[in-house]
Parts: structure tokens; sequence; C-alpha cells
């Protein structure tokens, strides 16, 4: 999984520092975003745009939370809307990436399920 977690060259100012996680299946990407001047990130779950209903919403969200809160220098960790969770402290990008990533793999098969019911 690591092969896949790149840092990336911010293309906002307000961004520091930004890693992505990168596969085949643009669903399953996450990202994590450094905002400037905060000790706070900002992690989407690309996938999360898309699962909206029980019991995989629940599910997942319940997951990556814990997850998130799992990391190292971690001091707090909330969603923030439909598939971004905003995280306090000091951890890392690939961290914040890598372990909501372990989530998604998780669950991709039934992700990928869900999404094939939506086309």
């Amino acid at each position: 999984m690591d092969d896949y977690i790149a840092q990336i060259k911010p293309e906002d100012d307000e961004l520091e520092e930004e890693w992505l996680r990168s596969t085949g299946e643009a669903e399953l990407n996450v990202s994590a975003c450094k905002i400037a001047d905060e000790a706070a990130w900002q992690v989407t779950i690309w996938a999360m745009e898309y699962v909206r209903s029980e019991p995989l919403e629940g599910e997942l969200r319940h997951r990556i939370t814990q997850a998130l809160q799992g990391v190292s220098g971690v001091t707090g960790a909330e969603e923030q809307d439909g598939e971004q969770w905003w995280v306090e402290g000091s951890p890392t990008g690939r961290a914040l990436v890598a372990a909501a990533a372990l989530v998604i793999d998780e669950f991709a098969d039934r992700i990928r399920a869900y999404l094939s019911g939506l086309y």
C-alpha cells in the first residue's frame, strides 16, 4: 500500500503539505492536506462522496474515525462534512493517509459493489 502513497505539490497556497494514496480506482483514493499555520489536517476519503446508505456508510464513517484517532500524534479527529475529516495534532500526512487507506482497502469489495449499483 505504501507504494501508492506520495507527497504531492499542493495547488492551494493555504496548504502547507499534501499527501495522496492513488489507486487505479479513483473512488478508493485518500488524501490529506496540512492546513498552513495550524496544527490540523483535512483528510478526504473519496469513496464517501458516493457511499450514502446504511449499513455501509455508518460502518465506514466509524472505522475511518477510529483509524485516524489511532494515528500517532493525533489529538482529535472528527468528520467535517460528507467526505472530509478534520484531524488535529502533529501526525504525518503519510501516516494519516495510510491509516485511512487500510480501512478503505478493508471495505473495498463492499464499496465496489455499492458503486456498481449506482451506475
